[in-house]
């Protein structure tokens, strides 16, 4: 398997015990889908060209537009959440589930790209939730101490760039 969303409702699935993962037979199982998926396709994709052409292209092969709209597209996409964050904790099932990890980590990538600055404040009070999470906090500790282990930087790459 190499679709990291496909990854998140497998493991969910198969492991979770219905923790992270909403059944077919509850009323927000479409919901579940559509957030699951919207973390890593609508809110992700626009994030990848504002990280290659903010930080990975050099020189004249950089391109401040492109990744300025991107990053624009993102935000726009991303306030659709703030009626529903306004309401509730999670964004579906009213619990924690994959589908809040799928848009977790595009909100991970967004603060690493300095994005988390134009965050309404219902999208950026959600995202302090996320990480204030025990097992987040365990979670960055296990990457931090793997890294460390295996000799490779701690830090993010979008993060020792220019």
């Amino acid at each position: 398997m190499t679709e990291s969303v496909a990854i998140c409702q497998y493991l969910a699935a198969q492991y979770s015990a219905g923790n992270l993962d909403v059944s077919v037979t509850e009323s927000d199982y479409g919901a579940y889908l559509n957030f699951l998926h919207f973390g890593e396709a609508t809110l992700t994709f626009p994030q990848t060209l504002v990280l290659r052409y903010t930080h990975f292209e050099v020189g004249e092969r950089r391109q401040p537009q492109v990744a300025e709209d991107y990053g624009k597209w993102f935000l726009a996409r991303l306030r659709t959440l703030d009626p529903l964050l306004a309401k509730q904790e999670y964004l579906c099932a009213g619990r924690f589930t994959a589908a809040d990890i799928s848009v977790g980590y595009a909100l991970l990538l967004a603060q690493h790209l300095g994005l988390d600055k134009r965050f309404t404040p219902a999208v950026s009070t959600y995202w302090e939730r996320l990480q204030a999470r025990p097992a987040y906090q365990a979670a960055m500790s296990a990457q931090a101490a793997a890294a460390s282990a295996q000799g490779v930087a701690t830090i993010p790459s979008p993060d020792i760039r220019p």
